[in-house]
């Protein structure tokens, strides 16, 4: 997946707590609850990671969208969103509301919500960005990388490696982040930023095996299953095949634009959905092509904002 894609998509969506341990005290016993939510196949969906202030209700969401699919007919609703962690702090006036009323108010409707992460990239307008760089510059600056993208410096690559345990106190953070997805009442996880394997140390500033990034990648699923939770991964499609017994549906950007989707093959054999998106590509061009793949694809803005409107699902 290119990095342009995922930087104009996650970045425009929002402008997120723990000190350092090691990953072993990750794995405590969980407390018993039902297993995680497991989408159907076909599920419609809607991508809003940015508030509109008239649903300053729901934090911004507009949980009641209701859009005509480009099959035809009337207007469908989504029994499926994915949101961010917290509220748009432009609607709630904070960066630390956790987006409790929009999952409410998306139960209410019927539907399931996905909790946005971001677990490869560190942002600094997240509420707990500051114990990342405290951890970076007491264990010799080896965490935080370089900018994400010109548009967006406000954000580092992670390094997962663990030669300094970085990994763990990746995953202790990220673990933090999920217990709230939990509290929020969230149905599952989207990780994002989850393949810097694949954009190499002149784009990230670090080196990432492929089986690192095997490892954190299951470790993230763990997190979210351990909690209840159902997990989405996110793009990283050159390790679909080996991922996909490990999450329970995938999330991808632009894969039609750029000739991709045959790698998400895997999911829908397995029986897990894809939610994809697309910009620039015209629904009459990509929906046939997810109708024969099987994969549930909706259109956004083409400037790649994540706004409620618009929205075009295919079917």
């Amino acid at each position: 997946m290119n990095v342009r894609t995922r930087t104009l998509l996650t970045r425009l969506a929002v402008v997120a707590a723990l000190g350092c341990a090691p990953l072993a005290a990750l794995v405590a016993p969980a407390t018993a609850q039902a297993g995680p939510w497991k989408p159907p196949l076909q599920s419609r969906w809607q991508y809003q990671l940015q508030g509109n202030a008239k649903y300053a209700a729901t934090g911004g969401v507009n949980v009641d969208i209701c859009a005509a699919p480009q099959s035809g007919g009337a207007c469908v609703r989504p029994s499926v969103f994915d949101i961010d962690l917290y509220a748009d702090g432009d609607v709630v006036g904070n960066n630390t509301t956790l987006n409790t009323a929009a999952v409410k108010a998306v139960h209410a409707r019927g539907a399931k919500a996905i909790c946005y992460v971001d677990a490869g990239s560190i942002e600094e307008y997240r509420p707990d960005y500051q114990q990342f760089v405290d951890w970076h510059k007491s264990h010799g600056n080896s965490l935080l990388g370089k900018p994400f993208s010109k548009e967006f410096p406000n954000e580092r690559w992670a390094n997962i490696n663990n030669d300094q345990g970085q990994r763990d106190f990746l995953l202790k953070m990220m673990a933090a982040r999920v217990d709230k997805c939990a509290q929020a009442g969230f149905d599952g996880v989207e990780f994002d930023v989850v393949n810097a394997h694949e954009e190499g140390k002149t784009v990230t500033g670090w080196t990432v095996s492929p089986a690192t990034q095997l490892v954190y990648n299951r470790a993230l699923a763990d997190l979210a299953h351990r909690k209840g939770l159902s997990a989405a991964l996110k793009n990283d499609l050159s390790q679909a095949g080996e991922l996909v017994s490990s999450f329970d549906y995938a999330v991808n950007e632009e894969c039609f634009q750029f000739d991709e989707c045959g790698e998400l093959s895997v999911f829908v054999k397995a029986g897990k959905p894809v939610f994809q998106v697309e910009y620039e590509t015209a629904p009459a061009t990509f929906c046939p092509k997810a109708a024969k793949l099987g994969i549930n694809a909706i259109k956004k803005a083409v400037d790649y904002s994540l706004k409620d409107m618009p929205y075009k699902p295919c079917k």
